[in-house]
């Protein structure tokens, strides 16, 4: 990241951009930082100017506690400031939600843009998972024990125990400990884990809500609950693409939206 922004409260967005036009903002999930998301500006810097950041608590932003979610909506703010008032999101997981609740809150934002934000309306047992996870999540982290709290996020994405164990071991590790507060913030941006259709309903730009073909079901029918919650709302479904987005595919269909 070569630049840097501050928020309301003083913390440091660390932020890097490509391109020139119409700005749009990529927003990482959990457990990524703005270089997760980066390779999506290749498809979109020919036409716009792509910014990608670190979310508070990563890589090269800061952090100030006590945490809250309108906190972040107010680093949007100011990276949307910072590069000319007004700007296009794209959120990717739970920086779906992120962006949701940004436009929601009134931000100058033109259109947004999700993929895959994980609610748990369609999975079975879903709001009583989500729960417990916030509970041992909180447990963990107030105990310093972030290699824990790294593996309650695996269990949670359906990881299978023996690559859990593996990525314990793995060069990465160490990185996804440092950064494990974070996974508490993406857990309070996620609210309850429902689509919060009210909420939704209350945005006046139009929103693409995108899945791939390759995800589970549940995760296609939250992306298309998202559609038909919000007033201006496409849903969109990549086939063969899974959780782990290919930019080469999501972007030129988020090219041809924030173009259009």
């Amino acid at each position: 990241m070569d630049k840097n922004t501050n928020s309301a409260d003083g913390t440091s967005i660390a932020y890097a951009t490509s391109g020139d036009g119409p700005a749009v903002i990529l927003v990482s999930g959990a457990m990524s930082t703005g270089g997760t998301v980066a390779p999506l500006a290749v498809p979109l810097a020919d036409r716009f100017r792509v910014v990608w950041y670190d979310r508070r608590g990563r890589g090269g932003s800061g952090d100030t506690h006590p945490y809250a979610v309108d906190r972040e909506v107010e680093d949007l703010a100011a990276l949307i400031e910072a590069v000319g008032g007004e700007a296009a999101l794209c959120g990717v997981s739970s920086g779906g939600a992120l962006v949701l609740e940004a436009a929601a809150s009134g931000l100058p934002v033109r259109q947004v843009a999700v993929y895959e934000v994980p609610f748990a309306d369609f999975v079975e047992g879903g709001a009583a998972q989500r729960s417990a996870y916030t509970a041992n999540l909180t447990e963990a982290l107030a105990q310093g024990r972030r290699g824990d709290a790294v593996e309650l996020f695996l269990r949670l994405t359906g990881m299978a125990e023996q690559m859990i164990q593996g990525a314990r071991q793995s060069p990465m590790w160490p990185g996804m400990e440092t950064i494990a507060p974070s996974l508490a913030y993406d857990d309070a941006v996620l609210g309850d884990g429902l689509v919060p259709r009210e909420r939704l309903a209350s945005i006046g730009v139009p929103v693409l809500s995108v899945a791939g073909g390759a995800s589970p079901a549940w995760m296609r029918e939250a992306a298309r609950a998202v559609a038909e919650a919000v007033p201006e709302g496409t849903y969109r479904c990549l086939e063969g693409q899974t959780h782990m987005v290919e930019p080469e595919v999501l972007g030129p269909v988020l090219a041809e939206f924030f173009g259009g």
